[in-house]
């Protein structure tokens, strides 16, 4: 059974970094695509960075936030810089069958993690 479990989040000042993790099992994260979507309250869950052959970003944090995998340790990484309040939100690790990624969709992802709350304080 496939599992995602997030870790890394927290309360940061604005302006500060975070780095959050997604440790993998029953499931070989250099195979296929996966990614990071938050979701702050009262608002849709978004799409924010995902990666397979390439990296994709959404324009909010491009330029701050940086997808990688480490094959290795079979775990999704999400660095974040320059975070700002509006960043806050819960994070959510997913992942899918596919080595492609096709987009933010959230139903095109076959698995997802139970979230790691970042709060970026002004």
């Amino acid at each position: 059974q496939v599992r995602l479990v997030e870790s890394g989040g927290g309360s940061v000042q604005a302006g500060g970094s975070l780095r959050l993790s997604c440790a993998a099992s029953e499931y070989t994260v250099s195979n296929y695509c996966m990614a990071w979507f938050r979701q702050a309250p009262g608002k849709e869950r978004e799409g924010v960075a995902r990666i397979s052959s390439v990296t994709i970003y959404a324009d909010s944090v491009k330029g701050r936030f940086t997808i990688s995998k480490d094959n290795a340790k079979n775990t999704l990484n999400l660095q974040m810089g320059s975070l700002k309040p509006e960043d806050s939100a819960m994070y959510y690790c997913a992942a899918t069958r596919e080595p492609w990624c096709y987009g933010w969709g959230p139903h095109r992802y076959n698995y997802w993690g139970q979230g790691t709350q970042v709060t970026v304080s002004s």
